[in-house]
């Protein structure tokens, strides 16, 4: 096999040749056609998320086609189309998982960061942890929905039922996450970074009804905003962009320090929420939803060897949409 790996966070990843791994019991051997290139992915490999495997084959939005599999993997079989998300594994037993709340699991498994991911020709995953997807669409097209579509989806629910919807940071999520709101009839407001034209023109492309920069307030009060750019001097500005009681929802894994805020932002029951990773059941409502509002990605496609190349310009905002490996 081939695969891009990461050896020391904040060094590039290295094209390296491996023995094809074998699958052990309950698990499959997927043959990767395409593997999104998410922000979490330039967090392990920045060094910005601890205690990553190493040396660690990144890439959670994994999408490919079965070729090998190990006992006891249920329906799952050789030939089948598959998505590999960022939960690879939880433990079954601890209070979360026992309460349904398998994405807080204590002894968690994620794939591309404590177990190797989809940065490659093939990739081993937990079967429990492999979704059939249906014999339609691109593999290209597909990939960015098994992360930011489905933490995008997550995001969403939290913020709750409210029509007008802000999305800070457009990029992979939030033009997914725009168009599915779009669909339940809301309204988006796009913040993107000041002067940022392509950005904007693309949330306008995708139905916003305001776009501007994250530096600026909306024309009406917001019922709930999303923030999937990591930075957390956002907090406070979309504070003050929500309603009384609006709802402001953190959608990434790991975002810089929020900044002292008075608390007149905060109160009249405004909300802050976290998003922490995704179940399986997220997945199996995101992926019908997707279906149903018609959801078609923007993509960038980039071959296995290009990985570094698009990780930077993930980094330096240059993608619209998603970054897509191709083996």
């Amino acid at each position: 096999m081939r695969a891009m790996v990461l050896e020391r966070p904040g060094e590039p990843l290295k094209l390296v040749e491996r023995p094809d791994p074998l699958p052990s019991e309950g698990e499959v051997r997927v043959r990767v056609t395409a593997c999104g290139v998410c922000r979490t992915d330039l967090h392990v490999v920045d060094g910005e998320l601890s205690d990553p495997k190493l040396p660690i084959v990144p890439g959670h939005e994994i999408v490919g086609r079965i070729d090998r599999v190990g006992g006891n993997v249920g329906i799952l079989a050789i030939g089948m189309r598959v998505g590999v998300p960022w939960l690879g594994q939880t433990c079954g037993h601890c209070r979360f998982c026992r309460e349904g709340r398998e994405n807080l699991c204590d002894n968690p498994k994620f794939t591309g960061y404590t177990r190797d991911g989809g940065y490659a020709s093939h990739a081993v995953a937990d079967a429990r942890y492999v979704f059939p997807l249906p014999e339609i669409g691109d593999d290209v097209a597909t990939a960015p929905l098994l992360c930011a579509g489905l933490i995008g989806w997550r995001s969403l629910k939290l913020a709750g039922d409210g029509r007008n919807i802000g999305l800070y940071g457009f990029g992979a999520a939030a033009h997914i996450v725009a168009q599915v709101c779009r669909w339940q009839g809301r309204d988006v407001y796009a913040f993107t970074r000041p002067g940022d034209a392509a950005a904007q023109a693309h949330a306008k492309s995708l139905g916003a009804c305001w776009v501007g920069g994250s530096d600026e307030q909306p024309p009406e009060p917001l019922d709930a905003a999303i923030l999937f750019a990591p930075v957390g001097a956002l907090v406070p500005a979309a504070l003050k962009a929500v309603r009384k009681a609006g709802r402001v929802v953190c959608g990434g894994i790991h975002m810089s320090d929020i900044p002292a805020l008075p608390y007149r932002l905060l109160w009249e029951e405004r909300h802050v929420l976290s998003v922490a990773n995704l179940t399986r059941d997220d997945a199996v409502e995101f992926l019908e939803v997707a279906g149903k509002a018609g959801v078609r990605t923007t993509t960038t496609v980039y071959g296995l060897e290009r990985a570094n190349e698009a990780l930077a310009d993930l980094r330096d905002g240059r993608l619209q949409g998603a970054g897509v490996l191709v083996p």
